[in-house]
């Protein structure tokens, strides 16, 4: 593919051209988040039409047993009211709006809710808005959580976390390097490289990782991660309240390279295309379990996805759907929670502030395994 080809793809080469390869990180900011061209910036990328289907899509327990954890959670926070409910990256706003359903269930939850999205695609919003508008809770959209006025806090991200940008370091004889992205030597694409120098982010790397793994080893740390994982925990620490992290990745640091895209529900080549295919890669939970609690939070898990869903109760969930004559109940319910589906490669970290751990009878809901 020749960089012509594409308008982000062209601003890119130039860019290299003009200044050198640059991160990973900077190439992956910029095709999902270019002002103009950026993937999430000028579409709704969810569905059959789009490029993936997340949780929420697939079906509506998800969204209702999460609403149910949280209310769960409020009351043992002491049922404050207002309490600032908090969603990053919302999606279409599916996981909301069969999460305040479900939070009708609970007494006075519903009514104590001030709800806040963390959403910067203006497609979205729309959507969000669409979706949400008929439950009669107030709504306000930020560009970042910094920006959510004080207060207790119960926060949801569902594969937010996956689509920030990661840097790549690869381990040589001498010590670890940055991985880059430059053109290839016809100008006609994109390639990867390794810097001639040592790498800085080295020293963000887990410890066993940095000092153990082989020659030759690729490693991925996010930065943006981190410090939005240490932000979630100071707040929590000082306000009080949880967050649920939900996303695919590995309990523990390891090395590997997982930066990858997916088009029209299929893998792609992350290198072509940027800004049309929609790039990821695994949560680390260990390094975001690190960064929240160092910041004074609590952290608990992670659990399988199968493990939490099955513990809040989605198969009799699915049960009462199928007696009232619900569609494709089974299929959702294995790709839910299926080790071979999203069962054990999807995970749930939980974060809380030390007032409220310590105030628990015992382990959170879903997370007594």
């Amino acid at each position: 593919m020749s960089p012509l080809a594409n308008p982000l793809a062209d601003l890119l080469a130039r860019r290299i051209a003009a200044n050198g390869p640059i991160t990973v990180a900077d190439y992956m900011a910029e095709a999902l988040g270019h002002p103009v061209h950026g993937y999430y910036r000028s579409r709704d990328p969810l569905g059959a039409a789009g490029d993936f289907t997340t949780a929420p899509e697939i079906s509506q327990m998800f969204g209702e047993l999460i609403g149910l954890w949280a209310a769960v959670i409020w009351q043992q926070m002491g049922s404050p009211d207002p309490v600032r409910l908090v969603e990053l990256g919302p999606g279409r706003g599916t996981l909301m709006a069969d999460f305040l359903r479900a939070a009708r269930m609970v007494p006075g939850f519903k009514q104590a809710i001030r709800l806040h999205l963390v959403e910067t695609s203006q497609p979205l919003r729309d959507r969000q808005k669409q979706a949400l508008e008929a439950f009669g809770v107030p709504v306000a959209w930020h560009d970042d959580v910094a920006s959510v006025p004080d207060g207790p806090m119960i926060l949801v991200a569902n594969e937010f976390f996956d689509a920030l940008p990661i840097r790549q370091l690869q381990r040589l004889p001498d010590g670890w390097h940055e991985r880059l992205v430059d053109l290839d030597e016809d100008r006609a694409g994109f390639r990867f490289v390794v810097s001639p120098g040592r790498s800085t982010g080295a020293a963000l790397l887990d410890p066993g990782v940095r000092d153990n793994a082989p020659a030759g080893a690729i490693a991925e740390i996010c930065p943006a991660g981190f410090a939005i994982a240490a932000a979630i925990g100071a707040r929590l620490k000082q306000q009080g309240g949880a967050a649920l992290l939900i996303d695919y990745g590995t309990a523990r640091s390891a090395p590997g390279d997982s930066f990858q895209a997916l088009k029209a529900h299929k893998f792609h080549d992350p290198l072509a295309d940027p800004g049309a295919a929609d790039l990821t890669a695994h949560v680390d939970f260990q390094a975001l379990a690190r960064a929240a609690t160092e910041a004074g939070a609590m952290a608990h898990g992670p659990v399988g996805q199968g493990a939490f869903l099955t513990a809040l109760g989605i198969v009799a969930r699915a049960e009462t759907l199928r007696q009232s004559g619900a569609r494709d109940v089974d299929t959702a319910l294995r790709r839910l929670i299926d080790d071979q589906e999203m069962g054990s490669l999807f995970k749930l970290l939980a974060l809380t502030g030390p007032t409220l751990a310590g105030s628990l009878p015992g382990p959170l809901p879903g997370f007594e395994g």
